[in-house]
């Protein structure tokens, strides 16, 4: 089965969220829990938690991938952010439990004013704050691009914050095309390559999602700027060939547009499907 969906907002509701999924034929949704900026969680209402359950279930759509907003710094050495971040994450947290099994996507963020070591090490402890042993919810450590301070954009970096994870079932990684392209891994030129590096390093079983979004710059430029599927230094052909690739079969992918509308999302899922050889 091949599971390919987009970012869609669920600020009109969740039953709207996946009811505009369904007419595009998507069965895998991206979400931000909150403002991406951070903010206010607004609750979910029971009711509409439950007809979204009910619809996602009766349209195949399996995965979800909740987003945490970009803003955090859980990685940060700042009481005030690592306590902010931490809040978020377990506030966020919580409220998944209400859609079981599903993804938690996290930014690891930069190493302000400290070490990339000490930054790893602080990260894996907000994460250590956070995660129950009893949560259904996984995890996912993003692929930074490597700008500035950003840590993790280095396969061997994920590796070692997964390694202070104490429920080390409770993370995983997903794979931004973009992302990795930006921080000089050739997924054009030599995707079995990264992939058998992923593998060495972290294990594929802990990839368990994947973000399909083209870039304007150049591999290694450590600039993660989006452009349109197809328009971009990755292309079409090579983003297909990461949905081909048996290594990820089964895996959810979520289209990211800068120009995110439902003809386009539509439009894209229409394409990846008539190339999907699975």
């Amino acid at each position: 089965m091949f599971y390919i969906g987009c970012h869609l907002s669920k600020k009109k509701g969740m039953l709207i969220m996946a009811e505009a999924a369904a007419s595009i034929g998507a069965k895998a949704i991206q979400f931000f829990t909150r403002n991406p900026r951070g903010g206010h969680e607004k609750a979910i209402d029971p009711r509409d938690l439950q007809r979204f359950n009910v619809f996602t279930k009766e349209h195949g759509i399996k995965y979800l991938l909740a987003y945490a907003p970009y803003t955090l710094e859980p990685a940060s050495a700042d009481t005030k952010q690592h306590d902010f971040a931490a809040m978020v994450m377990a506030e966020d947290l919580a409220q998944l439990e209400a859609i079981p099994g599903q993804g938690y996507l996290l930014r690891p963020g930069s190493a302000l004013d400290i070490t990339a070591e000490e930054a790893m090490k602080n990260l894996a402890t907000t994460i250590n704050e956070t995660i129950t042993p009893t949560q259904s919810t996984t995890v996912l450590l993003y692929t930074m691009p490597g700008s500035g301070t950003q840590i993790c954009s280095q396969f061997e970096e994920l590796a070692q914050v997964i390694e202070q994870v104490n429920l080390k079932d409770k993370v995983g990684v997903c794979l931004d095309a973009s992302a990795v392209w930006a921080a000089g891994y050739d997924i054009v030129n030599d995707l079995d390559g990264v992939l058998a590096q992923f593998d060495k390093t972290i294990g594929l079983d802990k990839l368990l999602a994947v973000q399909l979004n083209d870039c304007k710059e150049a591999c290694g430029a450590h600039a993660d700027r989006h452009a349109r599927i197809g328009e971009g230094a990755i292309g079409f052909e090579a983003l297909s060939a990461l949905t081909n690739h048996p290594a990820l079969k089964e895996k959810p992918f979520y289209l990211e547009e800068p120009l995110d509308t439902l003809s386009v999302y539509s439009e894209d899922i229409l394409r990846f499907t008539e190339a999907y050889q699975g």
